[in-house]
């Protein structure tokens, strides 16, 4: 799997701030947060062989 792509990123972390109840001044660590969980995501896939790791 390719690498979560910028929009893709900026929509989980967007669910995870509303999740969070809309904090302020915390967007970097939700960034960080939904760049983690897309990029594990992509990792765990079943189809991985040794060209996509």
């Amino acid at each position: 799997m390719p690498e979560p792509t910028e929009q893709e990123i900026r929509e989980r972390a967007h669910e995870l701030w509303e999740q969070a109840g809309k904090p302020e001044g915390r967007e970097d660590e939700f960034w960080h947060a939904a760049e983690q969980e897309l990029r594990n995501q992509n990792k765990s896939n079943p189809m991985r062989t040794p060209d996509t790791l």
